[in-house]
């Protein structure tokens, strides 16, 4: 009790400290360059105060609070208190261009990025603590309210708002290719060690290959799978008929699959190994079927365990991904290379920033899942 209340009452103390101290903006000719950063004070003027306390006050009660009303009005302290940072920091923004040429931009900063980062890590202990689906309701509230914002305009000013609008379009098709390339790859690779755990007699070298590919750069490989494909392709030119090229999806799902093979793997062997020989055993001497042993012992004890790998493949696979750019086969990793070669830190943000919240929402989904599977079958 007492390391949580301490640990509360600094985070209560060190925020207000982080919004005030650090830079919350940089107002900057250009999107290519840093600029001059933007004290608390000129970024957020009247709307510093009311946001230094109702981030005190939730912060606050999440160290000495107990029960769910005191988590209830904590939560409500810490959307508040996103809220006046979020839309302080948009119209702070505004006036800080007001007047300057067009290419000027505003981007948060430092203290702005700590601030929005604990205020929702707070959220999300607040609901944890009144007992309500952590994941769904931080993203539901934060996604309103940023959706609010946007709306109201806001959030225009800000240079990542800029980049949003600006390629609104390019983003929709490089999150629908991101998740076509993750899901596809995920896909195969669950093809693939379904397949390899019917060959009994090789598990040991099965387990020694999916280990060995961990050790292989990403980049590399699929500079190697490109490499083969063109030789390949350039011996056997009929293949190009059926879809199959050296560039663009082909490399980049096996590519991404080839790595998604471990997790899957031993997720798998460790399904396969939930249920003890006695219960086997006890289950053979009451004459249980295979399909019966399967269905009541065998999927019931490995199935938590399954969708364990299955979690850890799918968020490495919405990370793996972003490498596809590299080879033509599109998703956000192509606003993530774009911004790297423009110097445009925002670019890569719009790229990056999908990505963090795809995975966060797999992880949150599948491991909502995976405890489902628990409770309805406890071992």
């Amino acid at each position: 009790m007492i390391p949580r209340l301490l640990a509360g009452l600094s985070a209560a103390t060190l925020l207000p400290a982080v919004l005030l101290l650090l830079p919350l903006l940089h107002v900057a000719p250009n999107r290519l360059v840093t600029g001059v950063p933007v004290a608390a004070t000129d970024a957020l003027e009247a709307w510093l105060w009311p946001t230094v306390a109702l981030a005190a006050i939730g912060l606050g009660l999440l160290a000495v609070g107990r029960g769910k009303a005191a988590a209830g009005i904590a939560g409500l302290a810490c959307l508040g208190a996103l809220a006046l940072l979020l839309a302080g920091l948009g119209a702070g923004a505004a006036e800080l261009i007001a007047g300057k040429p067009l290419a000027t931009r505003a981007r948060l900063a430092s203290g702005a990025w700590i601030g929005i980062t604990v205020l929702i890590g707070a959220l999300s202990l607040a609901a944890q603590r009144a007992r309500l689906p952590v994941g769904v309701t931080s993203a539901a509230a934060v996604v309103g309210l940023l959706t609010f914002l946007w709306n109201a305009g806001s959030l225009d000013a800000l240079s990542l708002a800029v980049e949003l609008r600006g390629r609104s379009d390019t983003l929709a098709t490089a999150i629908r290719d991101h998740l076509v390339l993750a899901l596809g790859a995920l896909a195969l690779a669950a093809c693939l060690t379904g397949g390899l755990a019917l060959w009994r007699r090789g598990r040991g070298a099965v387990e020694l290959t999916v280990s060995g590919l961990q050790i292989v750069p990403a980049v590399a490989l699929l500079g190697g799978l490109v490499a083969a494909l063109s030789t390949l392709l350039a011996a056997a030119p009929s293949l190009r008929g059926y879809g199959l090229s050296a560039l663009g999806s082909t490399p980049a799902l096996t590519g991404v699959a080839a790595f998604l093979l471990l997790p899957l793997w031993r997720g798998q062997q460790a399904a396969r190994r939930a249920a003890c020989p006695g219960h086997l055993d006890a289950a053979r001497a009451l004459g249980l079927t295979r399909r019966q042993i399967l269905a009541t012992i065998r999927l019931p004890l490995g199935a938590p365990l399954l969708v364990d790998g299955m979690r850890v493949a799918a968020v490495q696979a919405l990370g793996l991904a972003t490498l596809g750019a590299l080879v033509g086969a599109g998703g956000l990793g192509t606003l993530v290379f774009d911004g790297m070669a423009q110097f445009a830190p925002d670019l890569i943000l719009l790229g990056a920033l999908p990505i963090i919240v795809l995975s966060l929402a797999t992880e949150a989904a599948l491991d909502g899942l995976e405890a489902a599977l628990r409770r309805r079958w406890p071992r």
